[in-house]
Parts: structure tokens; sequence; C-alpha cells
């Protein structure tokens, strides 16, 4: 899967290098470059949850946070 993935992310990484080319040339290659940006992000966020450890990371939900606000900066 991860190796799937890093592949995925090398292919749209080319495709970007290729379109960054012509982005000023044309519209539609300037709109296919933002579409492959994102699917590149998508695939990198899709990389990063694959290797976060999902037990902890509902552990972290449960436990309640003490809420900050910019007002506690400012008290004595």
């Amino acid at each position: 899967m991860k190796k799937e993935l890093i592949k995925s992310i090398k292919e749209k990484e080319i495709q970007l290098a290729k379109l960054k080319e012509h982005i000023d040339k044309s519209s539609v290659c300037a709109e296919l470059y933002d579409k492959v940006l994102l699917e590149k992000a998508i695939l990198k966020k899709e990389l990063d949850d694959s290797s976060k450890n999902i037990f902890i990371e509902n552990i972290k939900r449960l436990i309640p946070h003490k809420k900050i606000y910019v007002c506690d900066y400012f008290k004595k």
C-alpha cells in the first residue's frame, strides 16, 4: 500500500514537471496542473495517514484538552 502511494506520488511529480513548462501557454494545461497538484496532495495525505497509529490517535481524541484563550496569556 505504502509503496503504491509513493510510486503514485512520484508519477504525479513527473507529470507536474512536464506540465509546468506549458502553464503559461494554455489555460487547459494550467487547469490540468492544478488538478494533478491536488491529486498529489491527496496522495501525500493518505500516505501520512497510513503511517499514523490509529490506536494512539483514538486515545488522543478521548483525552480532554484544556482550551487556551488569548486572555489567559495576560493573567498574572
